[in-house]
């Protein structure tokens, strides 16, 4: 999965050829025949591959339980998106190109559907550990925003169009902004029942 993700990084899902994928990890065609039966379960298996390692390296990196607060959690599990590290920008170009390449393929679009559902649902987990009392609709709407900004910060950080800090200050006054509007809606709510 390694080797399929730094193919994909470099030469993007159209540009992935199993003969390349084989070389490049260090085993034949066959074997990958074998496993992942067709190119489609090559995409689906690296999709799983880099999300589970993004889970890794944005847990890992926040602390673990008890290190920080709610706030500061959520704020760790996205900033962990933007680090300079090969593993991060290897798994967002990955994602990126997945995304791109979901267009155009329903199997794969149902399988990145899945896996952003996952996302959102656990950021707003985080934003729920921040705003116990906001609704479950409106902790969803805002895990989406942040989820989806935080995908279009890092395409453009990855392509040179805006600078990492500059992408990290952008992701935390968002997180900021989403975390008021939680509570204004929550208050709202509570005096006007």
């Amino acid at each position: 999965m390694k080797g399929a993700a730094r193919v994909i990084a470099r030469r993007g899902v159209r540009g992935l050829r199993v003969e390349e994928l084989a070389a490049e990890a260090g085993v034949s065609t066959a074997l990958i025949y074998y496993h992942f039966k067709d190119r489609a379960g090559v995409l689906r298996h690296t999709l799983e591959f880099i999300s589970d390692r993004a889970e890794r390296y944005t847990s890992e990196g926040a602390g673990g339980a008890g290190a920080y607060d709610a706030r500061q959690e959520l704020e760790q599990s996205l900033l962990l998106e933007f680090q300079d590290l090969a593993e991060v920008r290897e798994n967002s170009t990955v994602w990126g190109e997945l995304r791109a390449s979901a267009i155009f393929d329903p199997a794969l679009r149902e399988d990145l559907a899945r896996a952003s559902l996952n996302w959102t649902h656990d950021v707003a987990s985080l934003l729920g550990g921040i705003r116990p009392t906001a609704p479950a609709p409106a902790l969803a709407t805002s895990a989406e925003r942040l989820t989806a900004l935080l995908e279009g910060l890092s395409m453009r950080w990855l392509s040179g169009a805006l600078p990492l800090a500059h992408a990290r200050d952008l992701m935390r006054e968002a997180v900021s902004v989403e975390i008021e509007r939680l509570g204004r809606d929550t208050e709202r709510q509570t005096h006007g029942a």
